[in-house]
């Protein structure tokens, strides 16, 4: 897996808020990825980090109710609500709770399986989270960059991995 990141365009930036593209290079090609990252029964298996996921599905007008526990002295808790999905290539979602905002996922074919493209715009949603990015700014974009990149290697060793196996 590669990954690579870029700040992303200009989206509506509320105090404190993070953009990001994210392209992570995946062996599999986008329905085997969807199909994975379909069975969102798994996702707590993926990722240690994520204390608590409530989420029926990948569809659209579902609604996730998350708990993180970053590397930093505090758990992020927020919503994802699922807007618009077109399988097996693209997620729109917005997020309501501790930090808010959007995120868009799509896969794109390539010869040696897919892209998976994750551009964000995030922002602090409460006043706790607000104060540690203003004054504290490394350490909010660092529990960012933590979660998708650490995620993303999960993702490929817990999930992707074991699927080339069979």
């Amino acid at each position: 897996m590669s990954a690579s990141n870029r700040d992303g365009p200009g989206a509506a930036k509320l105090p404190g808020s993070i953009t990001t593209e994210r392209r992570y290079e995946l062996p599999l090609g986008p329905e085997a990825v969807w199909a994975l990252i379909a069975d969102v029964g798994a996702y707590q298996s993926w990722w240690s980090w994520l204390r608590i996921f409530d989420g029926q599905g990948l569809t659209a007008g579902d609604e996730w109710r998350c708990e993180v526990q970053p590397p930093l002295p505090y758990p992020v808790r927020f919503r994802v609500l699922i807007d618009q999905v077109a399988a097996p290539t693209t997620v729109h979602a917005r997020v309501e709770g501790d930090v808010v905002g959007t995120a868009v996922l799509t896969l794109e074919e390539t010869e040696a399986g897919c892209t998976a493209c994750l551009t964000s715009s995030l922002a602090p949603g409460n006043a706790t989270l607000r104060l540690v990015s203003r004054l504290a700014a490394p350490i909010a974009r660092f529990g960012h960059d933590w979660v998708l990149d650490s995620g993303a290697r999960q993702f490929v060793a817990r999930a992707v991995t074991p699927t080339l196996a069979d």
